[in-house]
């Protein structure tokens, strides 16, 4: 069975003219607003691999979309930051073509524009960029505004006459963007608590489901990538909530989570400290000790002796 068409710009240049764009005033940096764009790349699903950076602000009426595995209503402002590489994928539901055109825009950034300035440093620190689609930001009318303002002036500082400082000045508005998308991250991650909490729960029972069935013997402590896999969201996102409900990182979590079992062994069992060690996935025992002493500032012995 054929999928729907993927298609892949290695260029700005090549993205407009795919999308019946004038060509780009720099070849580097580029806004483009969604009402602009006149040649549709296909009338039902699709899939866009950009080999630049990308950030989008999209509402579509009259039609949900499918990104991944959720349906995703976008009535309401919805940003994407996807970094180059990634697969963006678009599944209309029934085939139903929206009635009307899209409204937003589009800042594509070419991974060239950013050589010799501290954002190209920085940038793959945003862990937003490697987000699974439907775990976009939902913006207020307020948030929406203010982005919006940001990317206006980008496209005003590239519209006018460029010189030397033109480069710092949308690469400073690009760092005030990102920067505003952490922030807004973080406000979504507390007032989405429902969602946040269910994926917490839902973590919660996997990591309870796989300390009690001996796995950690055999596999040791599931990486993140398949605890995140297992709960269908990106390792990024996954992470993210994390720091912003409980204040660590998703390893950090798991290690609190078999320090807590490692106590309850040494607590309530005549296991030997090698035994329990071993039980909690680990080959040497000097690397058990060291995570029990970071963690609890006591040895294992100590801990034991401390509970009698």
């Amino acid at each position: 069975m054929v999928g729907p068409p993927l298609f892949r710009f290695k260029t700005i240049t090549e993205y407009h003219r795919a999308a019946g764009l004038p060509k780009p005033e720099h070849p580097l940096i580029s806004v483009v607003h969604m009402d602009d764009i006149t040649l549709p790349l296909t009338q039902g699903s699709f899939s866009l691999i950009f080999d630049f950076y990308s950030i989008s602000l999209k509402r579509v009426h009259d039609v949900k979309f499918k990104y991944g595995q959720q349906a995703t209503d976008f009535d309401e402002g919805v940003l994407f930051f996807m970094a180059p590489g990634q697969v963006f994928g678009v599944e209309i539901e029934n085939g139903v073509i929206p009635r009307h055109r899209p409204e937003g825009w589009i800042i594509l950034i070419h991974p060239d524009f950013l050589w010799n300035t501290p954002l190209a440093k920085i940038i793959k620190q945003y862990e937003f960029f490697h987000y699974s689609v439907y775990e976009a930001l939902f913006l207020s009318d307020k948030e929406e505004t203010m982005l919006t303002g940001i990317a206006d002036n980008i496209e005003q500082e590239y519209h006018a006459n460029i010189d030397r400082f033109s480069q710092n000045v949308i690469i400073a508005h690009l760092e005030l963007l990102l920067t505003y998308g952490e922030r807004y991250y973080q406000r979504q991650f507390i007032t989405r608590k429902i969602s946040s909490h269910e994926i917490l729960t839902r973590l919660e029972d996997f990591l309870s489901d796989y300390f009690s069935s001996g796995a950690l013997a055999t596999q040791g402590l599931p990486s993140v990538a398949h605890i995140a896999e297992t709960l269908t969201i990106s390792p990024g996102y996954l992470s993210g909530l994390l720091k912003s409900l409980t204040g660590q990182s998703t390893q950090q979590h798991l290690h609190d989570k078999l320090i807590g079992l490692a106590k309850e062994k040494l607590s309530t069992t005549s296991l030997s400290v090698s035994e329990i060690a071993y039980e909690l996935g680990f080959e040497h025992l000097q690397s058990f000790s060291k995570l029990f002493k970071t963690k609890t500032s006591l040895s294992p012995m100590e801990f034991r002796q401390s509970c009698h």
